[in-house]
């Protein structure tokens, strides 16, 4: 499968697994503008905005990382898929996840790598920011160009991750290291996140994934041992009281925990058949995936599981 197959699979695996809350796309559009970030293999540029040359692997990284977010609801300062994503949060959190540190905001971001005089030698994985906010100067919004005059951005509150034109940039920027980003997202998988043994040690006895369990608890608590949820849901892997007891679980005791949720996923996954409905089940209770028969259409459980799925790429 080469990268375009694997960028548009992914895609429309989102559309058809949250289609409540994601916003239709062109596929012909999103098409036109992975060809021209060079995602084909071919070389064609005709009519596009971008170079003869092909994407690079740290191009095609990029447009990748950034396509499993479309369909997250905008949401101010948003960081976390899971809730909701800001353009800035969003162009973090993708480069994050493929080992390039950025600062938070757009305006902080776009002093960052180096300056591209126009739009005409942009390059896919390039940013692009804007000044919209006329009585308030400075840059105020970003966006990951993804080639053929288009980007990929958070756009404004009530709408969703989209691919859109990107019309006349204010400043584009190359934060792409010459050499290529990590070929593993996150530089170092479950090796470099808190309580990884327990991560390892839990998944090879219950035959799950590691990556699997750290992005639960990445979601969940932010590996924070002695979180509390204001619904009650406790400690690392947020059991709610009720789960713990029947799983026979100390939710305050990460190593419990970490035992806990990988004998719980596992029998999740037997059940339902699938990783993403076992997730579904973790979050909203397998009664309520029953009763829905499949991911429930609930924003915050959708937007979950593409985010402890995500993670869990960035992980292995």
């Amino acid at each position: 499968m080469d990268a375009l197959t694997s960028v548009q699979t992914r895609i429309s695996e989102i559309h058809a697994r949250f289609a409540p809350v994601v916003a239709p796309a062109s596929t012909r559009g999103w098409a036109s503008a992975a060809a021209a970030a060079g995602l084909t293999g071919t070389g064609s540029t005709a009519g596009s905005h971008v170079s003869g040359a092909a994407g690079t692997a740290s191009e095609t990284a990029v447009v990748a990382e950034a396509g499993k977010y479309l369909g997250v609801p905008y949401l101010w300062g948003g960081t976390d898929p899971a809730k909701g994503l800001d353009c800035s949060g969003l162009v973090q959190l993708v480069y994050g996840n493929l080992g390039i540190s950025l600062p938070r905001t757009s305006s902080q971001q776009a002093t960052s790598g180096t300056a591209v005089a126009s739009l005409a030698e942009a390059r896919p994985g390039d940013l692009v920011f804007f000044d919209n906010t006329p009585s308030r100067p400075g840059i105020d919004h970003v966006g990951i160009y993804i080639g053929n005059g288009q980007m990929i951005a958070a756009p404004q509150p009530g709408e969703v991750v989209k691919v859109q034109d990107v019309g006349r940039p204010t400043a584009i920027r190359r934060v792409l290291p010459a050499g290529g980003v990590p070929a593993t997202p996150g530089g170092g998988g479950v090796a470099g996140v808190p309580y990884a043994n327990l991560f390892t040690g839990a998944a090879g006895r219950h035959g799950v994934d590691p990556a699997l369990l750290a992005a639960v608890a990445s979601v969940e608590s932010n590996f924070d041992a002695r979180a509390v949820s204001p619904a009650g849901a406790q400690g690392l892997m947020q059991f709610m009281p009720a789960t713990a007891q029947g799983l026979g679980v100390n939710p305050l005791d990460p190593a419990s925990a970490v035992d806990g949720a990988a004998r719980y996923l596992k029998n999740l996954t037997q059940q339902f058949g699938s990783t993403e409905l076992a997730l579904a089940a973790y979050n909203a209770g397998p009664g309520t995936v029953n009763r829905y028969g499949g991911i429930p259409p609930y924003a915050e459980t959708q937007n979950y599981v593409r985010s402890v799925m995500s993670k869990a790429e960035a992980y292995r």
